[in-house]
């Protein structure tokens, strides 16, 4: 009964207030990108124009699932998982998918193959890493959202070595001199974990990732006396034993899968993504399968996800405001709002007069997506979930999840049309467009 009327304590205090991570959630969070490509959007600033699906403001961005709590994922539908298996031809035995049609919320429709196949989840686990940080702050403040929002707000993170090393690029907003510049991130850039949290997971910054790790073993390990000093974090890193900093890892990221009902041997992230982080401190293995995260998806709608201020959080923090790519970047769904993530992992057989394609390994060829898709235009209101993994060699996977979502998407646009009759052929419509790569 207490557990049950703290989480309505903790709804009725963020119900209604608008916090989040559309691009006028700047001001409120610190994350000076979302004020950069506010003005790019109004033309005060050279940029990329968004898709109109990532414009939507504040109050639009929310869990649609919160008097939906009991739900879980209903029998597999047959008629819906053979016209998506229809699409992946000859390849789909390198294919596992889950997805969960949530358009009419009372009778929802589970289509999936092999979707407790497992798989390295790549990139996939920066998510994980971002749910592991917001179970550490509702620990540290089970009764105070201010409090937590006060960390994520205030905390000042500087780059070290941790960062070593990564290629990605992330957006670094310049107010004075009113500039964006896309680089990568150097040893001393210092921004709020409001702003790593997101270059961890819009960028997909290996570095970002580092930082955001590196904070939350310090929250898990000084408990009530976190926020820590420099000088104290830093000797904690240095005096520590590395077994010691291995287990305190490994442990610290299972144990919050299983307190939100995961299974850790089905979904988990292993450790750092940096090189010199994995020196720095070892970790174990990475895997999940699609149900698995289609679950942590569903229980994050249903504000399940730790809790409904959490889960808001998180879902807000995978809403696409920055450019689309792969499997969210096709045409189709440029009005639809996207909450996405994705990650990679390719790798060739050696050979010296060959280069190694991106996304188009001939030994390894591993591309993941998650996504929750949003569309209301033309009486339409699609609302659905969808975790997918690929293996297929020497194709562009990332041009082959975006044809995939186009033509998921058409589906089910035709699926609603026609009381939930699936018509062969019906998706048809629509080409790969190709797109670059982050």
């Amino acid at each position: 009964m207490r557990k049950e009327l703290v989480s309505l304590i903790l709804l009725l205090l963020f119900a209604g207030q608008a916090y989040g991570y559309p691009l006028d959630g700047g001001a409120t969070t610190g994350i000076s990108r979302l004020e950069a490509y506010q003005l790019i959007q109004q033309g005060q600033v050279r940029g990329r124009k968004l898709f109109p699906g990532a414009l939507r403001p504040l109050e639009q961005v929310k869990l649609r699932l919160l008097d939906q709590s009991q739900l879980e994922l209903p029998d597999i539908d047959q008629p819906l998982t053979e016209a998506i298996l229809e699409f992946l031809g000859e390849d789909q035995a390198d294919y596992s998918f889950s997805l969960l049609d949530l358009s009419n919320p009372e009778q929802p429709v589970f289509a999936e193959h092999q979707g407790r196949r497992n798989f390295n989840p790549a990139s996939l686990g920066k998510v994980l890493i971002a749910v592991a940080l917001f179970q550490a702050l509702a620990d540290l403040y089970p009764d105070d959202i201010e409090a937590r929002r006060a960390i994520l707000r205030e905390r000042m993170i500087t780059a070290n070595q941790f960062i070593l090393s990564d290629h990605h690029k992330v957006p670094i907003w310049d107010a004075e001199k009113r500039g964006l510049d896309y680089r990568k991130i150097r040893s001393g850039d210092r921004a709020n974990l409001y702003s790593w949290l997101d270059w961890m997971l819009s960028s997909s910054s290996n570095a970002a990732a580092a930082m955001v790790l590196r904070e939350y073993l310090l929250m898990v390990h000084f408990k009530n006396a976190y926020p820590v000093d420099a000088e104290t974090a830093g000797k904690f890193f240095k005096k520590t034993g590395k077994k010691d900093l291995m287990r305190l890892l490994i442990n610290s990221l299972h144990e919050p899968m299983r307190r939100n009902g995961l299974n850790p041997r089905q979904i988990r992230q292993g450790g750092f993504f940096t090189w010199k982080g994995k020196q720095l401190v070892p970790g174990g293995g990475s895997r999940a399968n699609t149900r698995s995260f289609l679950t942590l998806l569903l229980r994050m709608e249903q504000g399940r996800l730790i809790d409904p201020f959490s889960s808001l959080e998180l879902k807000r923090l995978l809403y696409m405001t920055e450019k689309r790519i792969r499997y969210a970047s096709h045409p189709a769904l440029k009005h639809a709002a996207v909450y996405f993530k994705s990650g990679s992992f390719y790798s060739c057989q050696p050979d010296p007069e060959k280069e190694c394609e991106k996304y188009q390994g001939d030994r390894l060829n591993l591309l993941n997506s998650l996504a929750i898709i949003e569309e209301q235009q033309a009486g339409r209101d699609l609302h659905y979930l969808v975790v997918i993994s690929s293996n297929v060699l020497l194709v562009n996977s990332s041009v082959a999840h975006q044809t995939l979502a186009m033509r998921i998407h058409r589906l089910l646009e035709q699926r609603h049309k026609t009381g939930g009759e699936i018509k062969s052929g019906a998706f048809e419509s629509g080409r790969p467009v190709g797109q670059s790569s982050d």
